[in-house]
């Protein structure tokens, strides 16, 4: 069995954050016999819009590893986890109200702009978000993202009170004791009771480092360097390299 991790925005999404450059790329994985799992910092509701778009049914891995979402009867046995709206979820993060208390603590001292703070005109002038994706965005459960900041120092209070500060390729997440690689192991071991496991993953920003430290093969797009990762300039070279 082939598994793949894949990021999202940077990675599968341009700057429109439309799904049609990556579905032909979506489509030959599917061809060759991958499951395809997206693991992304975008929230379930923005996921669910792309699984619909490239028809995927695989399990997805939400807000920088916060949550495996698995849909029911997708493994033949169950899941340890929360029952929710066709989903068995693995929580391993913090929940967002916890997370937004914190951040509102904080933002007045160091000028932070994040969901939580901003009104929907600002988040697209910060993201580009097409309008229609917005209230997607606003969907948050695990997660918060820092958009803006005035002030140096925030991340070590934000780690000082309990949390994760971690960064995207543009924008800065805040998350509990969690990561994407984390996430990722919850969910292979789940696969490896169906057996053998080849595992694979492509991203670009450094939210992924920790992704890259538990698959087989991983690669990046763009150019930030890791040690277990290959550079790749793009998804067409992705499919002639494991295809």
């Amino acid at each position: 069995m082939k598994v793949i991790f894949l990021d999202l925005d940077r990675t599968l999404l341009g700057e429109d954050y439309s799904p049609e450059p990556a579905r032909e790329l979506i489509d030959s994985l599917k061809k060759a016999g991958f499951e395809v799992v997206l693991n992304s910092s975008k929230t379930r509701a923005e996921q669910e819009y792309y699984r619909r778009a490239w028809k995927l049914r695989e399990p997805f891995i939400v807000e920088n590893g916060s949550a495996v979402f698995i849909p029911d009867g997708y493994f033949p046995f169950e899941a340890n986890g929360v029952r929710m709206e066709g989903y068995m979820v693995i929580e391993l993060g913090e929940r967002y109200e916890k997370i937004k208390v914190v951040l509102d603590e904080v933002s007045d001292k160091y000028g932070l702009k994040y969901y939580g703070n901003s009104t929907p005109e600002e988040v697209m002038a910060f993201t580009g978000l097409p309008e229609k994706l917005v209230p997607l965005a606003f969907e948050r459960e695990y997660s918060e993202t820092i958009f803006r900041w005035s002030g140096e120092g925030f991340e070590g209070e934000l780690e000082a009170k309990g949390l994760r500060v971690v960064r995207g390729s543009r924008f800065v997440n805040v998350i509990g004791n969690t990561d994407k690689g984390k996430a990722a192991l919850v969910l292979l071991s789940l696969y490896s009771r169906l057996g053998k496991v080849e595992s694979y993953t492509l991203g670009d920003g450094e939210n992924d480092f920790p992704l890259f430290e538990v698959v087989d093969r991983a690669f990046i797009v763009g150019g930030l360097r890791h040690p277990k990762a290959k550079n790749i300039s793009s998804l067409d070279e992705l499919l002639e390299v494991i295809g």
